[in-house]
């Protein structure tokens, strides 16, 4: 997905007719007065948590009279815990009619919900579910428009979002990318008998490349997935919710404390470390989803995204909700991440590391009477991206052309003693 994404931006910032679209107020303003519905469209179907076929349909929300023939397309994913809700639920109806209205497409679906007993191992489950089938709604659109191109969609803005479980489903469903990031939580056996990451919920061979996240009151179970070159994400969270975690947190499900999320205020500390975009805005002393049913919560939510997608367009209008503070600190942890041994960090070589986040320099200071052999920069994938000489007790690592990101300093002794420190370039 990153490379596909670095793909679109360097796509959108060569192409006139985007740009050009952002005149005359579209995208910024309500340009259309009314939305054409269409329900019921079904974009596949796959087992439920009971065995059972669920037919997996959603209503799509057109501005009406468009003319447009490359449009950007919004998939909404409603709340419910992972055990209910629908796709006509209010807040994802009135986000898709608003959105909708200043020339975007929507699509609001619906997901295999359900889980029993509710514990952690089957909320993963659930979770997993609700991404297959959000991937095949996506699947859905790239095939309209490789065919009928009934939707007239354009298929390098494409946004997935969602409300609460909504968006902790979007929020998995771009970060979380790779087998071994779940075996903390099932076995990689389990994860192919539910239909692996991409599922099989419909609409085969097509792509669910995304270029964005909308994320609405959601968390991910790790922030460490995600990673330097990951799609852009806009996170709206009330610092008092209750249900979905604000900083790290037990989620609940009809009351019940389930499992530790990872929630806003943890995401976008960690995105801004690796470089990765992240707009946010806190609603003090909001609670879970306070935009349901309330106007100014809504107008606050709605002008705060607008913002986010017409930016990503290069759209040039004024911003109509500034981004604040986020409340509290965000307390970062160790990482693993699939197998390169973030747990398992040893510092015994090295005496100090600063700065560490650097945006350009740092300096690493060894211990006395020791005799470096070798000592490289490893990427999260496990690969080397610079090699060092180290004459005397120091050295000075230089950004240069490194990607913003996290990255592991493996240093090796001529004893054989080893020392892997985690470093921060932004």
């Amino acid at each position: 997905m990153k490379k596909i994404y670095l793909l679109a931006l360097t796509i959108l910032a060569f192409t006139p007719e985007v740009n050009a679209q952002c005149t005359g107020g579209r995208y910024a303003s309500d340009i259309f007065t009314n939305v054409t519905v269409t329900n019921d469209v079904n974009f596949g179907s796959n087992a439920s948590f009971t065995g059972s076929t669920t037919q997996l349909d959603m209503d799509i929300y057109e501005p009406t009279g468009d003319t447009e023939t490359s449009r950007p397309l919004i998939i909404w994913a409603h709340g419910g815990s992972f055990i209910g809700g629908t796709k006509t639920e209010q807040d994802v109806v009135e986000l898709s009619n608003r959105f909708a209205k200043k020339g975007f497409v929507c699509a609001s679906i619906d997901y295999r919900t359900g889980m029993w007993p509710i514990d952690s191992v089957n909320a993963i489950k659930a979770l997993l579910r609700a991404v297959q089938d959000m991937k095949a709604s996506v699947r859905f659109f790239y095939e309209d428009a490789s065919n009928a191109d009934a939707y007239k969609i354009d298929t390098t803005r494409i946004y997935i979002g969602g409300s609460s479980a909504g968006a902790i489903t979007a929020l998995q469903y771009a970060y979380l990318d790779k087998e071994c990031e779940i075996e903390e939580f099932m076995s990689i056996s389990d994860l192919n008998s539910l239909g692996g990451l991409e599922g099989t919920s419909g609409n085969p061979g097509y792509s669910t490349d995304v270029a964005g996240v909308i994320n609405l009151c959601g968390a991910v179970a790790r922030y460490g997935w995600i990673e330097t070159g990951d799609v852009p994400m806009v996170s709206l969270h009330g610092d008092d919710d209750g249900t979905v975690p604000y900083g790290r947190g037990q989620a609940s499900v009809s009351g019940f404390p389930i499992m530790y999320l990872d929630g806003s205020r943890m995401i976008d500390a960690h995105a801004n470390d690796i470089g990765v975009e992240s707009k946010f805005y806190t609603h003090y002393g909001g609670g879970h989803v306070v935009y349901f049913g309330n106007t100014a919560y809504m107008d606050t939510t709605v002008n705060f995204i607008r913002d986010f997608l017409i930016d990503q367009f290069g759209c040039t209008d004024a911003p109509l909700q500034a981004a604040n503070a986020p409340g509290g600190s965000a307390v970062m942890y160790q990482q693993t991440h699939c197998g390169l041994g973030f747990e398992n960090i040893n510092n015994t070589l090295i005496s100090e590391i600063f700065p560490n986040p650097s945006s350009d320099q740092m300096t690493v200071v060894y211990g006395n009477d020791i005799t470096l052999s070798e000592v490289v920069l490893v990427d999260l994938s496990g690969r080397i991206v610079e090699s060092y000489d180290v004459n005397g007790s120091s050295l000075i690592i230089n950004k240069n052309d490194l990607n913003a990101g996290v990255y592991l300093l493996k240093s090796t002794t001529t004893e054989g003693d080893v020392s892997t420190s985690k470093i921060i370039f932004k």
